[in-house]
């Protein structure tokens, strides 16, 4: 079994068990224990080797779970601490259970766990990108199963909800907030399920949110998604906290204005078929006499009214 498998735990007594084990550790150095991370490599667990993770942005009692580092490395967390042993990344992110399968809500202190795992530790970001800032402890998520194994997620900020814990400001529409699809997973149309599923999940909402600021390949996606769901190019805005007008972009119109930079296709299939050398010319002539039309032709009146709206009060570029 593995730790989504097991009965859950509580932050504080994640906590204390942490503590206690690096109390015990540190009380006895001289005594030789090993974590093997592979086949052929292993790392020292002592003192040094460990350090404490805070699982969510700041609370008043931090929630800390241990992870191992090599010695000449510790930026790379090998393992983790749950449940009086531990574990490698990848068991930590596993399931025995058949029923975990899809998107399914984040509920257990340990699921929490995993959102941290991928988000934080087991795919490094991307040229250009950030790092995930930490989750709230009651962040609305979704975990991605496949496989046996936790595949990704996504959060949303709900309409409502607070934008952070030293405002009283609200957001004004349901915004996702962070989307993860681990490395090895990409080029699947996990990240299409996603976006689709976070559409779905608010159907009444004329309106929903993707958080600012996009990076290339988020870009990519959605671009893929609206292609695919004319029907959400009006719903989908890049969105400043809290969500006012003034802090909404369309995504669809400002794809077609080029004003994003758009990354690689991350959703597209590796056998899809690219066109032959000898049409490229051809089609980018073609391109170019139609590209104000399809421009002209995908502006909806509210959209133009954005544009206008954007074009007079402020200089914001993409």
């Amino acid at each position: 079994m593995f730790p989504a498998d097991l009965p859950d735990v509580d932050e504080t007594q994640l906590t204390s068990a942490s503590r206690l084990y690096l109390s015990a550790v540190e009380s006895e150095p001289e005594t030789s224990r090993w974590f093997h991370s592979g086949h052929s490599s292993k790392v020292e667990i002592k003192a040094a080797n460990i350090r404490q993770l805070q699982l969510f942005e700041e609370v008043q009692n931090p929630c800390v779970l241990l992870g191992l580092h090599p010695a000449d490395d510790p930026a790379r967390v090998v393992a983790v601490y749950l449940y009086d042993r531990w574990w490698s990344l990848d068991d930590a992110l596993r399931t025995c259970s058949k029923s975990r399968s899809g998107l399914m809500p984040v509920e257990s202190l340990v699921e929490r766990v995993m959102v941290f795992l991928l988000s934080q530790l087991v795919d490094k970001p991307s040229a250009g990108e950030d790092l995930f800032r930490l989750h709230p402890p009651t962040e609305s998520c979704k975990l991605l199963w496949g496989d046996g194994r936790a595949l990704g997620f996504y959060s949303v900020k709900h309409k409502g909800s607070l934008c952070n814990a030293w405002s009283s400001c609200c957001y004004l529409l349901p915004v996702l907030d962070t989307l993860l699809v681990r490395s090895s997973c990409r080029r699947r149309g996990f990240g299409l399920q996603m976006i689709q599923d976070f559409c779905s999940t608010f159907p009444t909402e004329a309106f929903l949110g993707i958080s600012s600021p996009l990076s290339a390949s988020m870009v990519a996606v959605v671009r893929r998604f609206l292609q695919q769901h004319e029907e959400h190019r009006e719903r989908l805005y890049e969105v400043e906290a809290p969500g006012g007008w003034t802090q909404r972009r369309n995504i669809w119109l400002n794809i077609q204005l080029g004003r994003y930079s758009i990354g690689p296709e991350e959703e597209e299939s590796p056998t899809e078929t690219r066109k032959n050398e000898g049409d490229e010319s051809e089609t980018r002539k073609n391109e170019g006499d139609e590209s104000s039309q399809k421009v002209r032709a995908s502006i909806c009146p509210m959209m133009l009214q954005e544009l206008l709206q954007n074009s007079s009060a402020s200089d914001h570029s993409f």
